[in-house]
């Protein structure tokens, strides 16, 4: 399958010019890449700040014979200098999330590229058409927004303070975007595709997706574009909130604003059924015994752990429900893929309250007891099963095919017979290791922090909702970080996205130094207890695992609280609400 529509696609008339130019008055640092270096401008500015501080404490010394250390008071004012306005904090985390952003770009439209052949990338070249023309603008954005931010910290005058001149220009972006929104479906199919048909392919793209760089599914990379547009939206709606109508940069945010509009609302149209093929996808690549999962009207509810009970006592099994099949499985010892143990069609599905936080599911010839973690997430299942089972018994019978099973009966209690209960009984130890060798030739290592793996080892749920939710909750920037048992502080660049924290030395890394996936985590303020004496600190818990981060100001400590929390803080009962109000 090929996606060269290179004759369909007219160029829009006024496109950004991508000419980076020189610039020659700058007076900022510049790297070879053509983008202002920050830090090394920042660094530069303390300097000034430093020797001019030593100039006239000595002064004060010589003259006077006071003390040359500053006072708390002049320590206080010299922080003052430092912006304080909202308005300067949210342009701040469009900077941020911008470094990460243009990350994203080039995993994809570089590394990835890297590692294909030419006909591969022919197959793919809109997308890389696109990735080209995106990267070029936001290379141009970023060194603008960089600039902007350092006369905004001390060396403009208020003229320089505000944000909506800069974005204005970006805007011409714009119509390569909605081109993006249009085409991404499509381009995610032809990836699918030449996954499944192609065993070359397929390898090229398992082996990048374990390297070090890759630090997401290629799937989701492919949709931060869309997720960008959706930040953009938020920033410029929080920063428009925050002006009166009088303040010199309401303006051009309004009409940044009224422009992004029409693109977002595109997005959210269409991102629901682009996040499920992209779920679909991963899963099918996860799990075993169920071969056909990707079919047209086929969307994932829910998955998540629950204890099956069982004569041989409760067992802990995954679940995935679906708009039409309820599957349920275990994970593998050998390959790290689960595999399919039973099946109930959601058309025929019934559920039975019972004590505690147990219930039943029947369907087909299948009955099943389980126990859900608490009450919340037992009533959460339940909701969403009777919602499933309603919605389908309102949509035209249609036959659901189940010959890609590959147990012989939907009761789990008989899967012996079959060589596929918990443990694989029925084989020799020499069949088992056979196995394990043969899935160690085949099998790369599983990336262990998606969201799949993460609810099987820590018992949690997540569903599609939850990764509507995600996609507009995304942040980036320094945070400092302290364990439970120590008393330092490190430094580190802070990545959130997909349900998972990622940290690095600096924003200029590659690769994480690790990943926190927060699915099960609590976020809070610390206790009295926790003995941390400092602003702006937030507590991640779960089980005896704590660690304690610490923000620059009270703005960005709120934003980091808002969009952990709706990874955190479980969605039950707005979910509910949300699907008894359909």
């Amino acid at each position: 399958m090929s996606l060269d529509r290179r004759g369909e696609i007219i160029s829009p008339q006024n496109r950004y010019d991508l000419t980076l130019g020189s610039d020659k008055s700058s007076s900022l640092s510049r790297s070879e890449a053509g983008t202002y270096d920050v830090i090394q401008a920042e660094i530069q500015h303390a300097k000034r700040q430093d020797l001019n501080t030593s100039s006239h404490n000595n002064n004060n010394v010589t003259n006077t014979g006071a003390r040359s250390l500053p006072t708390d008071a002049e320590a206080e004012a010299k922080k003052r200098k430092w912006p304080t306005e909202k308005s300067y904090f949210l342009a701040k985390e469009l900077l941020m999330t911008e470094r990460t952003y243009k990350k994203d770009l080039e995993i994809l439209n570089r590394n990835f590229r890297q590692e294909l052949s030419s006909e591969d990338i022919e197959n793919l070249q809109p997308l890389f058409e696109m990735l080209d023309s995106m990267t070029q603008h936001h290379n141009i954005f970023l060194r603008d927004l960089e600039h902007r931010m350092v006369l905004w910290e001390g060396r403009g005058t208020h003229e320089t303070h505000r944000l909506g001149d800069v974005m204005l220009k970006n805007m011409a972006a714009l119509p390569i975007y909605d081109e993006y929104v249009q085409a991404h479906g499509e381009i995610l199919q032809c990836l699918n595709e030449m996954f499944e048909t192609d065993n070359r392919f397929q390898q090229i793209y398992k082996d990048f997706e374990q390297q070090k760089i890759c630090y997401l599914p290629l799937g989701e990379l492919v949709l931060k574009p869309l997720y960008r547009m959706l930040h953009y939206q938020l920033l410029l709606e929080r920063i428009c909130d925050y002006y009166t109508e009088e303040h010199l940069d309401y303006s051009d945010c309004q009409a940044v604003y009224h422009l992004l509009i029409r693109t977002t609302k595109q997005i959210r149209d269409q991102l629901p059924d682009s996040i499920n093929f992209v779920q679909l996808c991963e899963l099918q690549r996860d799990i075993s015994g169920f071969d056909k999962l990707i079919i047209t009207q086929r969307h994932l509810v829910r998955q998540g752990c629950l204890l099956k009970h069982s004569k041989r006592g409760l067992q802990q099994r995954m679940f995935f429900l679906f708009s039409d099949i309820l599957l349920y499985g275990s994970k593998s010892p050998i390959d790290q893929s689960f595999r399919i143990l039973g099946h109930v069609p959601v058309r025929s599905l019934l559920t039975e309250n019972a004590e505690h936080n147990t219930f039943s599911i029947f369907g087909g010839q299948c009955a099943i007891t389980v126990s859900a973690g608490t009450t919340a997430e037992k009533t959460l299942w339940l909701a969403e099963l009777s919602k499933a089972a309603a919605d389908i018994k309102s949509k035209p019978h249609t036959q659901l095919t189940l010959t890609n099973l590959k147990n012989c009966t939907s009761s789990e209690e008989n899967l012996d017979l079959c060589g596929l209960a918990n443990g694989n009984t029925s084989l020799t130890a020499q069949q088992l290791l056979q196995q394990h060798q043969n899935a160690q030739n085949k099998t790369p290592p599983t990336r262990s922090n998606t969201a799949l793996h993460v609810c099987w080892h820590r018992g949690a749920t997540v569903g599609l909702g939850d990764h509507l939710i995600s996609a507009e909750n995304q942040l980036s920037g320094y945070l400092l970080r302290k364990f439970k048992n120590s008393s330092g502080w490190q430094k580190l660049w802070v990545v959130f996205t997909s349900f998972c924290l990622y940290f690095y030395k600096s924003y200029q890394d590659e690769f994480a130094l690790a990943s926190l996936p927060l699915l099960g985590y609590s976020v809070g303020p610390p206790g009295h207890q926790d003995a941390v004496q400092k602003e702006f600190v937030f507590k991640l818990s779960f089980k005896n695992h704590v660690y304690f981060f610490r923000a620059e100001s009270v703005h960005t400590y709120n934003r980091w609280l808002e969009v952990l929390r709706s990874t955190t803080q479980t969605q039950d009962f707005k979910n509910i609400q949300a699907s008894t109000a359909h």
